[in-house]
């Protein structure tokens, strides 16, 4: 055993050594294969690593436990294609599943755009805008929202409409320079807050909760609900409604009251059988709305946990999606190439080739130094296509929008994915052209010679 292994050793080196010869006598072909394998995993690793973010899981340790709920509050002639209801609730059905509270966790929340004023001892004077959330104090444990100082307010704060906030660190350093600030009032849309938690950095993509929009910055405040509502501190200009003509515009009272949409709901359940009792609950309150006159049709809900939520509103942008195919395009493209050339080179050694058929080769041993001098060339196009992989992961945002290039990621999974792509396209590009060179017939070749 141990000398048949010595042999082999002797017989990769003799082939290796061979193969470098032969890349070093045509170092321009040899140049152009591992520029084309380069350039086509290159651009193939760059656009699967923004797949790759787009794709994610937001929350994979607890995404098939968290559910959004959607109440077909419209009817029939306003149902979307495969009738399917709103993705919104308006307020009216968001407070009755609060109030009646069927899962572990719950949290309604809406969308805040305002702003803020820095703390005096920073020096600055110019207003800060902010983006967040209006959410239950349930809302953080539920989606495991991670605090660098204090924490969540409490229930019982959201049930007396207490003025308290949550904001992130990013917006407690430009507030306050950074530090442990809780407890210290922070102004939002001209209303005093109390600061009950400051985040660590936060920004699922996308954000699954609300919008299912891809963000670059994290979300700066969350503020509760109720206490949001019923001051009026800051409006909401994000409501959907059925016609123009319901749509209250800027008149928010009338806006509580309408059927308009402007409210996410999300719920964590146990397990499958929770899920089911809450759909069945969701169909018994839109029989029970029935009953009172708001509905006149058949029950219509939907119940979807995060990834089924994600897959059915199908949030990764169609540009991706063909950015990912056009770049596997051009790596075959490179590799069809690479076929081209390889063949040409072996086959224009078939001279030699047939000199050492005639000295006792065989076709398995011209085979394996024809796939090692492809290897060696996929090696090179890897090496290429790791420089090249790094750089376009930095340069996507030149050719993508900001909020989606900020999800491609550098990591060592990438990187030895982009060399074991461009090793194993390039042997399986080499494999036909080093069967042709195999089957070069020597004795007509000696003849020709």
């Amino acid at each position: 055993m141990g000398i048949e292994q010595g042999a082999s050793k002797r017989m990769f080196g003799y082939y290796l050594e061979l193969a470098m010869r032969s890349m070093k006598r045509s170092p321009g072909l040899t140049a152009l294969m591992i520029l084309a394998i380069g350039f086509g995993v290159a651009a193939s690793m760059t656009m699967y690593s923004v797949f790759r973010g787009l794709s994610a899981d937001p929350i994979p340790w607890k995404s098939s436990r968290l559910f959004v709920p959607q109440i077909d509050i419209w009817g029939p002639g306003f149902r979307e294609p495969g009738g399917e209801p709103q993705s919104g609730l308006d307020y009216i059905d968001a407070m009755a599943l609060m109030r009646r509270h069927r899962a572990i966790r719950q949290s309604a929340i809406y969308s805040l755009s305002s702003s803020t004023m820095p703390d005096r001892a920073t020096g600055s004077a110019s207003p800060i805008p902010v983006r967040g959330y209006a959410v239950y104090s349930g809302f953080f444990p539920m989606l495991d929202v991670p605090f660098r100082y204090g924490g969540s307010w409490s229930e019982e704060e959201d049930a007396r409409r207490a003025p308290v906030a949550v904001i992130s660190d990013h917006l407690n350093r430009q507030v306050f320079g950074g530090g442990d600030n809780v407890g210290k009032t922070i102004e939002v849309g001209g209303r005093a807050y109390r600061i009950a938690g400051i985040l660590a950095y936060w920004n699922p993509q996308p954000d699954f909760f609300a919008d299912l929009q891809y963000r670059v910055d994290a979300p700066d405040v969350f503020l509760p609900f109720q206490y949001v509502v019923e001051t009026r501190a800051i409006g909401n200009a994000g409501a959907n409604c059925k016609r123009d003509a319901d749509d209250p515009g800027t008149d928010f009272e009338a806006l509580l009251h309408s059927d308009c949409t402007w409210i996410s709901f999300m719920v964590e359940l146990d397990d499958a059988a929770a899920a089911r009792a809450y759909r069945e609950y969701l169909d018994a309150y839109a029989v029970e709305q029935q009953k009172v006159g708001r509905f006149n049709w058949a029950p219509n809900n939907r119940l979807r946990d995060v990834p089924a939520l994600l897959d059915h509103e199908h949030v990764i942008p169609g540009t991706a999606r063909v950015s990912l195919l056009v770049a596997q395009g051009l790596l075959l493209v490179c590799l069809v190439n690479t076929v081209g050339l390889l063949l040409a080179k072996f086959l224009r050694r078939s001279g030699e080739i047939a000199v050492r058929r005639a000295l006792g080769a065989s076709r398995a041993a011209v085979c394996a130094q024809c796939l090692i001098e492809a290897g060696l060339i996929g090696l090179g196009g890897g090496i290429l296509g790791l420089l090249l992989t790094i750089a376009g992961v930095h340069a996507v945002g030149l050719v993508m929008p900001a909020q989606l290039a900020a999800l491609a990621g550098i990591d060592p999974g990438l990187l030895s994915s982009a060399l074991l792509l461009a090793m194993v396209a390039t042997l399986l590009a080499g494999a036909y052209p080093a069967h042709r060179a195999s089957r070069v017939p020597p004795a007509l070749k000696l003849k020709g010679q």
